[in-house]
């Protein structure tokens, strides 16, 4: 979101804590909002705590959208903007470690004490510019510690994806996780098993982001929920690889290489594509008896049969499962660039998935040797193919082979085939030229 664009919505999101106290009720700005404003950070999005009741709320707003009505939550639509209002409640029973079976409207400081984190439990009234802050999330935010509203297995018990939530927000904010609250996780990681595959892809598409992808992956090994989430990738931990190829050691460093490179302007499946790439390898790892060297054949065809697994098992939209799969099966196709005939090489270039391979490639160098001149070459004949629109759409078609009287079938794909080729090499440059040969051929 643009900086203007944020401050748009800080606006708004005082102004509808404006209208709730011009109501007589209290209002503040709550949660994640919070944490950034004090920290520095603009933040992206609001949600807004009232003593409110949903019936208040309908009442001052004009457009609601009662989403979570029976818990006390309606989203306002406001110029054009949506803003969750939540009304004030206090602890409640939860029996799925997902949601609660009822809610108890109370004050402020009681809906406080109900939240996640100490850091995402400060209140802020936009209006007085006062915090309020109840829950001793000030000392953890100068501390750069996440740690737990009360009992940490209370907590996480109440809604498991909170064992997640926590790796998430230390990586984010570069935050440490409490002891007592990070043993807590290792102890449950477990129960991040009974979460919606949806909610646990939404918070892993936060975490593997620049620029805390590396320490987000890290943070999730070590808490143990890895292997509950992503075994695969948690089985690249022991993965070792032949030291002349990769001096960086495991698999799992490997990865942790490549993420500490994202760039900020990443391709949105890059983090997907680095995790899943190598994914296979510890299924196909082959040590050589004569030379000692470690192999792994096939492991790009067998990772992105995994990675389509791997991202329908998270929910994952489909263009964006085959572009992944796509980019861990070409992956490999990328150290013989130099020595490709030049039609081979264009249809690469021309690949749709190509942009993200290339940054796939450039990270799996920088990953290990730290070499780029493939990556370099690939950079330089993708520009001068851009400036060649006429070689991308085909000389001739098949309806053109039909107008010289060749018949649909296995002949005509096969001379279409070999003018595409030929074009691709330079050896026909224009549709006449294809005709002539086409008609020497036949």
């Amino acid at each position: 979101m643009a900086a203007d664009d944020k401050t748009e919505t800080r606006k708004l999101a005082t102004d509808i804590v404006r209208r709730l106290q011009a109501g007589g009720f209290s209002a503040f700005w709550v949660g994640g909002c919070v944490r950034d404003f004090l920290l520095g950070r603009e933040p992206g999005d609001f949600d807004i705590a009232t003593s409110a009741r949903p019936d208040d709320i309908e009442k001052l707003f004009l457009h609601t959208v009662p989403v979570g009505r029976k818990f006390g939550v309606v989203i306002v639509v406001f110029e054009g903007q949506q803003f969750q209002i939540a009304t004030f409640r206090a602890e409640a029973d939860y029996f799925d470690g997902r949601r609660p079976e009822t809610v108890v409207f109370a004050d402020a400081q009681a809906d406080a004490r109900r939240r996640d984190f100490t850091a995402n439990g400060i209140f802020f009234d936009p209006i007085t510019r006062q915090s309020h802050d109840w829950v001793g999330g000030k000392d953890d935010l100068r501390a750069k510690m996440i740690r737990t509203i009360g009992s940490p297995e209370g907590r996480f018990g109440e809604d498991h994806l909170r064992l997640l939530r926590a790796v998430r927000f230390a990586a984010q904010l570069g935050f440490e996780i409490e002891p007592a609250t990070f043993a807590a996780i290792q102890i449950h990681s477990a129960k991040i098993k009974l979460i919606s595959a949806e909610r646990v892809r939404d918070e892993l598409i936060k975490l593997f982001q620049f620029p805390h992808a590396e320490r987000g992956l890290k943070l999730l090994h070590a808490s143990g929920l890895l292997e509950h989430i992503l075994p695969e990738i948690a089985a690249t931990v022991t993965c070792e690889q032949s030291p002349d190829y990769h001096p960086e050691g495991s698999v799992f460093n490997h990865l942790c290489l490549m993420l500490q490179q994202l760039p900020p302007d990443a391709h949105p499946s890059l983090s997907w594509a680095v995790l899943l790439h190598d994914v296979a390898k510890p299924l196909t790892a082959a040590r050589d008896a004569n030379t000692g060297s470690i192999h792994f054949y096939e492991h790009e065809k067998i990772g992105a049969t995994m990675a389509v697994e791997i991202l329908e098992r998270l929910r994952f939209p489909r263009k964006q499962i085959e572009e992944i799969a796509d980019a861990v099966r070409h992956h490999m196709q990328f150290k013989d660039a130099l020595k490709m005939r030049k039609a081979t090489l264009r249809r690469m270039l021309m690949r749709e998935t190509f942009p993200l391979e290339l940054q796939l490639h450039r990270l799996d160098c920088l990953g290990s040797n730290g070499k780029l001149e493939t990556h370099n070459f690939l950079v330089a004949q993708s520009a001068e193919l851009a400036s060649q629109p006429e070689i991308r759409p085909p000389l001739l078609t098949g309806n053109d082979l039909i107008a010289l009287g060749i018949k649909p079938g296995k002949e005509m794909g096969a001379l279409l085939n070999e003018i595409r080729e030929r074009q691709l090499q330079d050896e026909l440059t224009a549709p006449d030229e294809a005709r002539e040969w086409l008609k020497s051929r036949l």
